[in-house]
């Protein structure tokens, strides 16, 4: 398994916004654009992340022209029959390794939590430190391992074992390297996450009330 040891910081990584899931459980919108308060559910997760990262860009499956109203590069999974969030990860560290050179990491981040910290990637960042290569975000006494800082260097091991060894929960592949775990507490959860139409009911309830 690749290792690495290379430090990132707020200058180095790129944020993924990963957004190609069918919305099953939402009847099957177009869960990016449903609205909270006013704003995409898109909207809000690229307001809370985006000044945490040097670049950020939106992984999506279809017409990429229904996200043109957030100017950010928008990167399809390269795999066919959507095989789940590591092949939007996937296809978020491609992209970064050939566009920016300098990036070493990407976060990545689903696009139905509203409620991002705003300090997501700092302590993210701190997590790593020199002694792990992954780490993820913690709340309420549970893992979120959609919610994560990734070094570019792992792409051709993640590949690997989606192609050849058909993985695809995130765990699973994680497991074999040293991880981070980083608590984050609040109320509302920070991860609070939009999967029914009842979940959206909240959560604009809660943003409407903040306002």
């Amino acid at each position: 398994m690749t290792q690495t040891n290379v430090m990132p910081s707020k200058d180095n990584v790129v944020g993924v916004v990963l957004a190609g899931g069918q919305g099953r459980r939402m009847g099957y919108a177009d869960k990016p654009l449903i609205t909270l308060a006013g704003k995409t559910l898109l909207e809000h997760v690229v307001q809370r992340v985006g000044p945490q990262c040097a670049n950020l860009l939106i992984n999506a499956n279809g017409d990429p022209k229904r996200f043109q109203q957030c100017d950010l590069p928008v990167v399809a999974d390269g795999m066919a029959d959507n095989p789940g969030p590591l092949a939007g990860i996937l296809a978020g560290l491609d992209w970064v390794a050939l566009r920016h050179p300098r990036a070493t990491h990407i976060v990545s981040v689903p696009v139905d939590v509203p409620f991002i910290p705003f300090d997501l990637v700092k302590n993210l960042v701190r997590a790593i430190g020199n002694n792990h290569v992954l780490a993820r975000a913690f709340s309420s006494g549970r893992a979120h391992p959609v919610v994560g800082l990734w070094p570019i260097e792992i792409r051709s091991e993640l590949r690997h074992q989606l192609v050849h060894h058909d993985i695809r929960k995130i765990d699973h592949f994680t497991s074999a390297f040293s991880m981070a775990d980083v608590n984050f507490d609040g109320i509302p959860d920070p991860f609070f996450n939009v999967n029914t139409p009842k979940d959206r009911d909240e959560a604009e309830q809660i943003l409407l009330r903040r306002e």
